[in-house]
């Protein structure tokens, strides 16, 4: 069995989606469960998490009805203003929601490098500890000393990692990066996840051979207990199609004893999010 543990939905607005730039045109378009069902039958995937694209409320309820209607998405991961005054009331409403395992910020377009240890969110984060979710870290390599500051000060709080913290795999740096994901991954309560790879790299040349350091790096500063599978569909597309996402995380683990490549594909994911499957 394998979850895919980070893919989005969407109904493509223009005035909304302004992140789309040109050069992603191919993503201005609906992303729904009908057009991933197909996907995940074809490479052997049985479920998916859904991680918020647009920082609203109504993203949230958005992707909480799709997983009320489509079985196979087995969580979501929603937003809510974690700096409100009025986030414990929001969150006590959110509670109702069973498939409603964490929150997720788009700080990687946060200007401030510090963003996440300023004091407003940090007390956000404390409530999320409080109502047992979950946080996801969306953050460029810059934002890698705060998230690891962030991960010390709530030993409490479980955070995943997403996209590795996109490391700039097209220009080939690597030994910042690495330097600060050691870090970050000295913290026992930070899970990572293994998505995102392919549109860190060239988009139209890229090779597996290209992904590997960065694979190497977090496989050996993780460990397979603390490491998951997404795919990060539709984004993807812009690189590289689903059954090749797979294929890279696949390949690069087909070595290791099953248990695991189990733990990668499946049950690190499941344990996170608190999954029962």
């Amino acid at each position: 069995m394998i979850i895919d543990s980070h893919q989005h939905f969407w109904r493509y607005s223009a005035t909304r989606d302004g992140w789309i730039t040109d050069r992603m045109a191919a993503l201005r378009r609906d992303f729904l469960p009908e057009h991933l069902a197909a996907e995940l039958g074809a490479n052997g995937v049985a479920s998916s998490i859904a991680v918020q694209a647009d920082q609203s409320e109504q993203e949230t309820l958005f992707l909480l009805d799709l997983a009320e209607r489509h079985g196979f998405i087995l969580a979501v991961v929603g937003w809510v203003d974690l700096r409100s005054d009025r986030l414990p009331e929001r969150l006590e409403f959110f509670s109702r929601f069973p498939k409603l395992r964490g929150f997720r910020h788009i700080v990687q377009a946060e200007s401030d490098d510090r963003f996440l240890v300023r004091p407003d969110f940090l007390r956000g984060i404390g409530e999320l500890e409080r109502f047992g979710f979950t946080y996801d870290l969306l953050i460029y390599p810059r934002q890698l000393p705060a998230a690891t500051e962030l991960a010390a000060r709530c030993p409490g709080q479980k955070f995943a990692l997403d996209h590795m913290a996109k490391p700039s795999i097209q220009a080939g740096e690597i030994d910042a990066w690495e330097r600060e994901i050691r870090q970050l991954a000295a913290q026992p309560n930070v899970i990572c996840k293994l998505s995102g790879l392919v549109t860190e790299a060239d988009w139209s040349r890229w090779r597996a051979a290209d992904l590997q350091p960065y694979l190497d790096v977090v496989f050996e500063c993780f460990g397979t207990s603390r490491l998951m599978f997404g795919s990060d569909w539709p984004v993807c597309l812009l690189a590289a199609g689903y059954a090749k996402v797979v294929r890279i995380i696949r390949e690069y683990t087909e070595e290791l004893p099953q248990p695991e490549r189990e733990k990668v594909f499946h049950l690190n994911a499941a344990r996170f999010y608190g999954l029962a499957t």
